[in-house]
């Protein structure tokens, strides 16, 4: 099993979502500073997080270091140089370097708890739901502010008409 295929394809998702955003919203760069609740990260931070999340949870699984590509812009264009770099790097990444990842010991950070866990767990049960979980933020501030998504640009799978959202 190569666990970057899954985040692969939702990043390819979520630079779709961020090209939507630039269609929609082009003179409007308040939607990468937007957030749903005065505590909660902005779009420009939840996208960067979720590329971040998905070299956090295959690089370790796949026994190496944790790259990053994390740019220091907040536009647009920066981050989907960042998805870009990220979805090139999990794609180079050999697909045996993932062999036996689910017996791995793998310690990481969550928030201010560190937490061991084996591979098979650490990808299931922490690293896809926090990845998800900050692709859904993307997703659901920039619903929020106005940026006609639907389910389609969420997982790439469904189909609408045009003009239909849920």
């Amino acid at each position: 099993m190569n666990p970057t295929l899954v985040f692969i394809h939702y990043l390819e998702c979520l630079e779709q979502i961020l090209v939507k955003i630039e269609v929609f919203q082009p003179d409007s760069p308040e939607v990468l500073h937007a957030r749903l609740a005065d505590d909660m990260f902005p779009l420009a931070q939840q996208a960067k997080i979720a590329a971040g999340f998905s070299l956090r949870a295959c690089c370790p699984l796949a026994g190496l270091e944790i790259a990053s590509f994390d740019e220091q812009d907040n536009t647009i264009e920066s981050l989907k140089k960042q998805i870009a770099a990220t979805i090139a790097y999990l794609k180079s990444i050999p697909e045996q370097s993932f062999e036996n990842f689910e017996g791995r010991v793998i310690t990481t950070q969550a928030g201010f708890a560190e937490h061991e866990f084996n591979g098979h767990d650490y990808y299931l049960m922490y690293a896809l739901p926090n990845f998800l979980f900050h692709l859904n933020m993307v997703y659901a501030i920039a619903r929020n502010q106005g940026v006609p998504l639907s389910k389609a640009d969420y997982d790439g799978y469904h189909q609408y008409p045009q003009g239909f959202s849920f």
